[in-house]
């Protein structure tokens, strides 16, 4: 059981997390994120050391450390869970005033942001004694490992942990750090991408858990965007590639890296409202429970890049030595399309941007077009189903499309539009494919 960040924000959310995994009739393992905001203070905080600001770094470690004494005061109630509780805020704290006289470093910085998630699990853990609630706190920095390309270990995880789980058999609640690891050179890390939420399924995956339950401040996954359109509705049940689909183009519920774990060991995941626990929420399985169009996504920030070259766009070659381009700056492309005498492709990370466009010159003519987005639908077999392409294209007639991306999985059909019209868009989409204003 996974609660993240807002979950955990208050200490009556707090109070609620343990009545709920306290219900539960099998062992579990909980997963935290850092109390709401901390790892933006914890960023903030690392920048300010990294300019050589210690006095605003200082005066910002102090407003934290008040911010988490507070949550305290609130937390627990007997005197020696406060002087426990204290001691933990006050061990941490010491640690981030010691760093302000430390030349900085990368390493260092990572330090630094695990902080958030220490704390969040050890406080929880006061509370948790103080209730007289048998558990254990399980440190993610004893099993979760990655190696020198950032990737996480898990057959190492999955033995490392299974030693641990069997020296307390007896231990039906375990609690442990999400995002936090240790890299392939025992330094203190992170998992990057998804954090709180792949350190779930990654665990879920090595002790091959029952379900993966990912508890946010939504009801599920919804066919659409709830910040910007109105009228949405959670999907009941979805299947791995569809949630995987909808995670890489946008929806902000889960992260595409946090699914491979579990489908790659078929663990049902499933997306649920701490908020309203009693809610269905959303089931993902190897089934996809129905056909058709299950939602709408859209991922901000694309860059399309063009090659016009009708040259060489036939020779053999040309497209491999494109792609090695993109490869060499280790940038991912999410859309590709091609013409007797262009492709175009999108990427979503900038980086190395002025170093691709150098290197793709001497192929042809380049065009650049940022601030664009990525509208995806995606459901179950949706090109096969009847009618979907003209209900989709009748939606949007009035929007320019730049790109479309169709056939490449069965699952999806994405389109590139100008950043500008993706409210509009999403809107629109809303009611010409499910009927909602």
């Amino acid at each position: 059981m996974k609660f993240g960040g807002t979950s955990v924000g208050k200490p009556e959310r707090m109070h609620h997390i343990a009545s709920l995994v306290t219900k539960e009739t099998e062992p579990v393992i909980v997963v935290l994120s850092a109390l709401s905001g901390t790892t933006n203070s914890l960023i903030e905080i690392g920048g300010l050391i990294s300019k050589g600001d210690r006095q605003a770094a200082k005066a910002a470690i102090g407003k934290l450390e008040a911010h988490y004494l507070d949550f305290i005061a609130h937390l627990v109630t007997k005197p020696e869970a406060i002087d426990r509780a204290k001691a933990i805020v006050a061990e941490h704290f010491e640690f981030l005033n010691i760093i302000l006289k430390i030349s900085f470093s990368e390493a260092l910085s990572k330090d630094i942001l695990a902080q958030g998630e220490l704390l969040s699990t050890k406080l929880f853990s006061v509370y948790l004694e103080e209730q007289g609630i048998n558990h254990m706190l399980l440190p993610a920095l004893e099993f979760m490992t990655i190696d020198s390309y950032d990737e996480p270990q898990i057959g190492s995880i999955k033995v490392k942990l299974s030693q641990i789980l069997q020296q307390h058999k007896d231990t039906p609640l375990f609690v442990t750090q999400g995002y936090i690891c240790k890299n392939a050179r025992g330094e203190v890390d992170n998992l990057k991408r998804g954090g709180s939420d792949y350190s779930a399924s990654l665990i879920a995956a090595a002790i091959n858990a029952s379900v993966c339950e990912i508890w946010t401040d939504i009801d599920g996954m919804h066919n659409n965007d709830p910040r910007i359109v109105k009228k949405t509705i959670p999907v009941e049940q979805m299947s791995f590639d569809e949630a995987a689909e909808l995670a890489y183009f946008g929806a902000k519920i889960l992260h595409p890296a946090s699914i491979w774990p579990a489908q790659t060991y078929n663990i049902p995941v499933r997306l649920l409202n701490t908020m309203q626990p009693l809610a269905k929420g959303t089931l993902i399985t190897e089934k996809a429970g129905s056909v058709g169009v299950k939602a709408v996504a859209a991922k901000d920030n694309i860059i399309a890049i063009r090659i016009k070259s009708s040259r060489m766009l036939l020779a053999y070659g040309f497209l491999r030595k494109i792609f090695e381009v993109f490869e060499k700056f280790r940038t991912p492309i999410d859309m590709i399309t091609t013409s007797e005498v262009a492709v175009s492709l999108t990427i979503d990370n900038a980086v190395y941007l002025k170093e691709i466009l150098k290197e793709l010159e001497p192929f042809g003519t380049i065009e650049v077009d940022e601030n664009q987005a990525i509208i995806s639908v995606v459901g179950n077999e949706i090109s096969q189903t009847e009618a979907m392409v003209k209900k989709l294209f009748g939606s949007i007639m009035n929007i320019p499309v730049r790109m479309v991306s169709y056939g490449g999985s069965p699952h999806n059909i994405s389109l590139l539009v100008p950043a500008e019209y993706k409210g509009q868009i999403l809107q629109q989409l809303n009611k010409g494919m499910f009927g909602l204003d």
